[in-house]
């Protein structure tokens, strides 16, 4: 294979990983959801709830439930239910976090490659 062949097939994986990716990235991008993240990766590995969220965070309960949508549909963060109540969590193994971790893995490789081969529209010698 061709370095071109190479370099197409690379950055169309790259590009289909940001893309599959992209909810993750976009929700990810928000402070607000940052701070709630640090919140979660700081507290029990069972879960908080929105309540307890709230008073560590000093944001009002509507805003927290709606960040936590928003994480929890990107695949950021993870919810169990015990009867009526829900726990929110952070679990490498049920969400995006070891995707993204691949993808930056990835694009690094190829960003080396690059550096140490040159342009990457190359042909190999």
């Amino acid at each position: 294979m061709t370095r071109e062949e190479l370099c197409k097939v690379r950055t169309q994986h790259i590009a289909e990983s940001f893309k599959q990716l992209q909810p993750a990235f976009m929700a990810l991008g928000d402070e607000t959801r940052q701070q709630i993240i640090m919140t979660l990766l700081t507290s029990d590995h069972n879960g908080i709830r929105v309540g307890e969220i709230t008073s560590k965070t000093h944001l009002s309960r509507p805003a927290v439930s709606h960040h936590l949508k928003t994480l929890r549909d990107a695949r950021i963060v993870n919810m169990r239910r015990e009867g009526t109540m829900n726990y929110y969590y952070v679990d490498a193994d049920e969400s995006q976090w070891k995707q993204m971790m691949e993808l930056a893995e990835y694009v690094y490789e190829v960003a080396m490659d690059i550096s140490e081969n040159g342009s990457c529209r190359k042909k190999e010698e």
